[in-house]
């Protein structure tokens, strides 16, 4: 995998520092990188992050980072009629008062890029390939490719200021999730976590195959925690695990019972994180868990766990196009064996 480039002698000097990577929740924690290459390079430096609002919880933990700046889109949308109270101009107000000496659009959107633009930061950094028009948004067109991992992009835009980049992945979890996590009954014993829920049908391996591996996990003595969003469709992904296992004392349902700050302590304490490509898998790179990471039609040397290729189990053949968001490629995910996850599961444990 290509290294960034990096540097020794930073280009600027900056005393205040914005980082824009509003969403996904999956690529905000691995933004963490580039996070820490800024502190590294500029120590002195007020370094903040704007992240979409909901998000927060998953970075504010952080001992690199200043503040975070909450990007309020639902709200922004609803009230995009009613101009003169929309909180898009407040937001405006707010970054444009910072005075921001650089900023660094990791988002490479039309949205993240006007962002970037309102702040008025002299030295503006974003991808050179940046879609819908964002790259005219910015100071420095910084040359990235698609090949490459999400990662390694974001940190070729850091390092096109002149700052060596680091690969430190390390998430830390709000210390009050953390206290109610030990507090709890599973504060004190051996789980594993299961994430088998995503937005795409494409990504999900098939629930009762989850099933199977929670029981198996089950027989095994491990307690087993599920974990997903709050909706009705997580619980009806999720409704053949709940049914087989629900009656067994290990088993923990905490669908739709988590918010951002509980999820990253109960993956940071978990014994093994089995996952389909989602937020809680990059969570499972971020506090270096044992983790098995289950991916049908993406590519994992873009957006896979970064540095984990090892933990992918992944069946893709030449003539597969890797859409996730075709639905009938959900048989990609259906090439992935029970007996194989199970294998892998006993080398983790």
């Amino acid at each position: 995998m290509p290294e960034p480039q990096t540097h020794t002698q930073p280009h600027i000097k900056p005393s205040r520092i914005l980082i824009i990577r509003p969403s996904a929740l999956g690529d905000v924690v691995r933004t963490v990188p580039a996070l820490v290459s800024l502190r590294t390079a500029f120590p002195k430096a007020e370094i903040d992050w704007l992240v979409e609002s909901g998000f927060e919880e998953a970075i504010t933990a952080h001992p690199a980072l200043s503040s975070v700046i909450s990007f309020p889109k639902r709200a922004i949308k609803s009230s995009w009629l009613r101009p003169t109270s929309n909180p898009l101009w407040k937001l405006c107000s707010q970054l444009r008062a910072a005075r921001y000496d650089a900023v660094f659009d990791l988002q490479g959107l039309a949205r993240s890029a006007f962002l970037t633009w309102l702040t008025g930061a002299s030295a503006r950094y974003g991808p050179r390939e940046a879609r819908e028009g964002g790259w005219l948004a910015y100071t420095h067109k910084v040359p990235t490719s698609h090949l490459t991992h999400t990662v390694d992009r974001m940190l070729a835009v850091v390092a096109a200021c002149g700052i060596n980049t680091t690969f430190d992945m390390q998430l830390h979890a709000p210390s009050h999730a953390l206290d109610a996590l030990v507090n709890s009954p599973l504060g004190d014993i051996k789980y594993a976590l299961l994430a088998p829920t995503s937005r795409w049908p494409a990504k999900q391996w098939p629930a009762q195959r989850f099933a199977m591996i929670a029981q198996k996990l089950l027989a095994q003595g491990l307690h087993v925690v599920v974990v997903g969003g709050g909706g009705k469709r997580e619980r009806n992904q999720c409704a053949s695990i709940v049914e087989s296992c629900a009656k067994h004392p290990h088993f923990h349902d905490l669908i739709g019972a988590t918010n951002i700050g509980q999820l990253m302590s109960l993956v940071s304490r978990a014994s093994l994180v089995i996952a389909n490509d989602s937020a809680a898998l990059h969570m499972a790179v971020g506090f270096d868990r044992s983790l098995i990471a289950l991916f049908g039609p993406t590519d994992v040397s873009r957006v896979g766990p970064y540095k984990r290729e090892a933990d992918v189990i992944q069946h893709v053949r030449q003539s597969d196009q890797l859409s996730h968001k075709n639905p009938a490629n959900a048989a990609i995910m259906e090439r992935i064996s029970v007996d194989e996850v199970w294998e892998m599961v006993t080398k983790r444990l």
